[in-house]
């Protein structure tokens, strides 16, 4: 997520926009997370475990996700199979825009996790909820953190 002018608040006064971003939360039959390797040379977290994620596009955060599954992982989600499964409210910096991180369950994830954008991502590992590596980029592991709680919602940086 690199940080340029739409991720500032703009200083003219009126409404601030939330950047909306979308995160898969995907279970093996071991129960054990899907995370992937940042690139060390990442503009957000370089080096940090993460969810597949990225950023609506003029489209709904389902289509959003199923997306982003294809780009960054090769994996194919049915938009039925797609469940809400936590949100964190995160403001990263003061001055920055606020970012409601959608996270969402699927079920009958189809594929099997791919590097298909390795300047992004250099890995996909599946790890036991129990069992995190280190680092994780730390939205991440406080919903991951909610969903294994029951919590629908984390509020961080404010």
């Amino acid at each position: 997520m690199p940080a340029d002018a739409a991720d500032f608040v703009p200083a003219t006064g009126g409404r601030t926009l939330n950047v909306i971003g979308v995160h898969l939360y995907a279970e093996d039959p071991e129960g054990r997370v899907l995370l992937g390797l940042r690139h060390p040379d990442s503009a957000y977290e370089g080096g940090s475990w993460h969810f597949l994620a990225g950023h609506c596009e003029q489209e709904s955060a389902v289509a959003c996700l199923v997306r982003e599954a294809y780009e960054e992982g090769g994996l194919v989600i049915d938009p039925a199979d797609v469940d809400f499964a936590h949100v964190v409210h995160l403001l990263d910096a003061p001055g920055r825009r606020p970012r409601m991180q959608l996270v969402f369950r699927v079920r009958g994830l189809k594929g099997v996790p791919e590097v298909r954008e390795p300047d992004k991502c250099l890995a996909w590992r599946w790890w036991p909820p129990d069992g995190l590596p280190d680092p994780v980029v730390p939205y991440a592991r406080a919903a991951i953190e909610g969903i294994r709680a029951g919590r629908a919602y984390t509020e961080m940086g404010w």
